[in-house]
Formats: structure tokens, sequence, C-alpha cells
């Protein structure tokens, strides 16, 4: 008999070990417990968990970290029957197709009116959380301040050639923004993605190495497996202020494209009212606050004293003006071509 390979070994676990999760509540496990889908990392849920427990001792929170994508695929697939509460953690985009299609529950917030009306659903089926400015990140070791390049076009110089490291943008929001917005630069004024198709070829030629997800990414950037890369300002800030990796980043100077990371229930989920009691704990001006020290993510309402953020928080970027809703609409058939069309195939 042949014996499992250790990869698919550890898969398999992976796969029955959710199953026991997901059956347990099913199958009338404990019915007080609250699921949450999130990508936000181990480090900040873990903290999250720790602290609502704290206020509320009975409560059994579980979560599952993954991409945000992968977080609407599956919550498509258990539209009929739901086995998360929470949703936490996914660009306005993406919310907002989920809510078109009916997988959000509504729920109005008690700080609903201090959230811009950009950065929530009108019908209360996701409010943002956070901003999420996305930068040209550098390994500090390799590349000086000066030579890193200062723009979107810079990191399609030759000299980059092999040095470019990318996250696999399928899962990822934060990658699916910035090829989008790419595409948009010039779908703009020629109304076609073709130009943004010539620019992700060019991109392509540069690139060692699409990454799995955002740590190995800045794991890879610190170990000079590539010295440049693109991806979202806090995860770098973390990185080099809290893991004390060499990453320096660029704000690209002719803009940058801002997510607004957001929250939402899962409609039809099997603890709406705990769900709806850890979304209220997590958005506090106290809770948003400390995210905003510990782990550099940027608060979207409009009541907090910006006198207690990180002063790094308060100081001007520029925004690249997007047309959101077209991307959206767009967004994936445009990496559809490009993982068919592009992906390795430009050197």
């Amino acid at each position: 008999m042949r014996l499992m390979r250790p990869k698919l070994f550890l898969t398999a676990f992976l796969f029955i070990a959710i199953a026991l999760l997901l059956s347990c509540r099913a199958g009338g496990g404990n019915q007080n417990r609250l699921l949450i889908y999130t990508p936000h990392g181990q480090d900040l849920l873990k903290d999250f968990i720790a602290r609502y427990k704290e206020r509320y001792p009975n409560a059994d929170v579980q979560f599952l970290d993954m991409g945000s994508r992968q977080i609407l695929e599956r919550v498509r697939v258990e539209r009929n029957r739901p086995q998360a509460d929470l949703w936490w953690g996914a660009s306005h985009t993406t919310f907002q197709t989920a809510a078109d299609e009916n997988l959000l529950a509504e729920f109005r917030p008690t700080w609903a009116d201090k959230t811009p009306a950009d950065a929530r659903d009108p019908n209360d089926r996701w409010y943002g959380t956070y901003e999420t400015p996305q930068v040209i990140a550098y390994n500090s070791e390799a590349v000086t301040a000066e030579e890193a390049p200062r723009d979107w076009d810079a990191v399609l110089d030759p000299k980059w050639r092999d040095k470019v490291l990318i996250r696999n943008p399928n899962p990822s929001d934060t990658m699916r923004a910035i090829f989008g917005a790419m595409i948009l630069r010039f779908y703009k004024d020629t109304n076609s993605p073709e130009g943004g198709y010539d620019w992700l070829r060019k991109l392509d030629a540069n690139v060692h190495e699409y990454t799995a997800d955002g740590t190995l990414l800045m794991q890879k950037l610190a170990r000079r497996e590539g010295l440049i890369t693109l991806w979202d300002m806090p995860d770098v800030r973390l990185f080099k202020e809290q893991k004390n990796l060499p990453v320096g980043y660029v704000v690209p100077a002719s803009g940058t494209p801002v997510i607004t990371d957001g929250i939402a229930i899962i409609r039809g989920g099997p603890n709406q009212e705990e769900a709806k009691r850890f979304y209220e704990f997590v958005t506090t001006p106290e809770s948003l606050a400390y995210t905003a020290h510990k782990y550099y993510r940027i608060p979207v309402r409009t009541d907090l004293d910006r006198s207690q953020l990180p002063g790094w928080m308060n100081e001007p970027f520029t925004r690249l003006p997007l047309d959101w809703e077209l991307l959206r609409k767009n967004g994936s058939d445009w990496l559809r071509y490009w993982d068919t069309e592009i992906r390795g195939r430009s050197k």
C-alpha cells in the first residue's frame, strides 16, 4: 500500500479538522459558538478573541483564517446552510458583491452615522472598518530609499527583472485592487483593458515569483528572494516594526488605491446575536485605536479623536481615483485573462 505524501496528509488533516468544526454546529453542538471567517491573520484574531473573552468570559469564539475571495466562495457554497456568523475583513467591492447576492444580513451598528457614505452599504449589509492604502515595498538592506521605485511604472524598469515578488492575486482583494487599478488607469481613456494588460505583461516580465500569501511574501522579501513588491501599507509596517523584517515602503507618487476594509453578518448564520455583539466590540473607538497602534489599521470612523492615533495616520497621501463599481463588475474577467494569458508568459 502506498503511503500518503506529507503534504497530502497535512491537507487532508486540515480539511477533516474544518469539517469537524463545522459539523459540530450543524449537528447540534454548541449553538452559542461564534464562528468568524476572516483574512486578518491569527495574531490579530487571537488577540481580539482574548480581549473579547475578558469582557464576556462565557463566549465561545472560533475563526477560520483565509483569503477574502476564498471566504466569498465559501459563503456562496454554504448559503443554504450557513456555518459562520460573522465575516470580518474584505474589500468594499467584495462585500458589495456578497450583499447583491443576498449573502449578508442587515445590521445597523450604533456608529452607523459616523461612517462616510462611500464606506458602507446603503442597506446596512456591510460597513467599513479600516482604510488600506497600497504601496511599493522593498528590502531596505538591499535597496536604499533613494533607489526604490517612486511610482507604479518604475516597478516595470528592466533593472528589476527577476527581482519582483507578487502575492497571487486570485484569493487576494489587495492584489485584485492593485491589478484592477493599473487596468483602470488606461481603461478610463480607451474604454478597453488592453493598456492595462500590457502593463501587467511588463510587470510579469520582472516577477521572480507569485507567492501563496502575504506573510510568505514579506518573508521572501526579507530573505532577498526578491527586492521589490506591491502590498498594503498596514502589513508592511507591521512586518517592519513588530516582526523586525528589513522592509521599507513608498507611497506611489501618482496616488494609491485605497481599499475600504469592512465587516458584515452572514445571513442565516447560527448565532446572529453574538455576531452583532462581537461586531460592535471590535469597532468601538477604543478597539479601533488599539488596532491602529498595534496592527497599523487606519480606522474609517469619522468621530475618532485623531490625536489618539499614530502620527503617520494623519499624514496626507494622494488617492488614486478609481471607478470601483467598474472594477467590481469586470475585475474577475480581467483577472481571468491575466491568469490564462499573461501570468508566467512574459519572460
